[in-house]
């Protein structure tokens, strides 16, 4: 196989707490994780270059003579370096419509679709876990977008349990013109005296019990004041839950009816914010 087609399916934190700090600077975490239907797609193609190249729709994401520094690169070296593969020759081509700096892991799933699209592309046959190890060296939710679904993760990101599939519903994205430093906004939690607590073992796969029990830590240190008006509009609307996602700045809503989510994304893009109605998967990164 010379070339494999890869879709990268962006994440939602249905509820996220952060509950410490390591000695190595990496924050522990609890959190329910949700893969979307809002996806990149990644084409990853085999040659003899002895290089990893990279070029993207997105002028921001790093990519030509900046590429080392793109978490696809850092996957695709992880890969060879656990693999012992030393025929080295790759091109990644991403299509990006998961939007940049939004807390929806478009850049884990973007990694994460190069390490499982490797793993078919070279035969190489690693299990799931194999394949979640190594991503797990390249980014802290990586190893969730290798499994997608429905997902339970605490200590960085790296320990996963399955949890209740999110019910069937539909979910709206919307995102202003402004990002969120994750750097930054770990900064302000950690001085924050308390962090509230969410406690994900009440969440049952429907939005009544995120609303009993589930938030998001980050929107307490959030200056973005996009984020509470993308609620609103969310809840105008009729969603039945809403946060934001990750440390930001994208922010979900839940709804029942399609109609109501439609109705809410218009409503986001009339006053000119990004915004997609999505379904939540039951899966990962995967080939097309």
């Amino acid at each position: 196989m010379e070339k494999i087609i890869m879709t990268a399916p962006a994440k939602i934190n249905l509820m996220l707490d952060v509950t410490g700090r390591r000695g190595d600077g990496y924050h522990t975490l609890d959190t329910v994780m949700q893969s979307i239907s809002l996806c990149d797609t990644v084409k990853i193609s085999r040659n003899r270059s002895g290089a990893v190249t990279v070029d993207c729709t997105d002028k921001s994401v790093p990519y030509g003579e900046l590429a080392e520094k793109n978490i696809v690169f850092k996957a695709a070296m992880a890969f060879y370096g656990f693999t012992g593969i030393s025929d080295i020759g790759l091109h990644i081509s991403i299509e990006k419509r998961i939007p940049s700096n939004a807390g929806l892991g478009g850049g884990s799933s973007d990694g994460a679709a190069v390490i499982s699209g490797m793993n078919k592309l070279y035969g190489t046959e690693l299990s799931d876990g194999q394949l979640c190890g190594i991503g797990a060296k390249v980014g802290a939710d990586v190893p969730f977008c290798i499994t997608g679904g429905t997902m339970i993760c605490s200590g960085i990101g790296e320990i996963m349990s399955p949890a209740t599939p999110l019910k069937d519903c539909f979910i709206v994205i919307g995102k202003g013109s402004g990002g969120i430093s994750t750097a930054e906004a770990y900064e302000k939690i950690d001085r924050l005296e308390l962090s509230e607590r969410f406690n994900y073992l009440l969440y049952d796969g429907t939005p009544n019990s995120l609303k009993k029990t589930g938030g998001n830590i980050f929107e307490a240190v959030t200056e973005n004041q996009d984020v509470s008006k993308i609620k609103k509009i969310c809840a105008d609307n009729g969603a039945e839950y809403s946060a934001m996602s990750g440390s930001g700045s994208a922010v979900f809503g839940l709804f029942r009816r399609q109609n109501e989510a439609v109705d809410c994304s218009l409503c986001l893009k009339e006053q000119k914010f990004f915004s997609e109605v999505c379904k939540p998967l039951p899966y990962g990164a995967r080939s097309v």
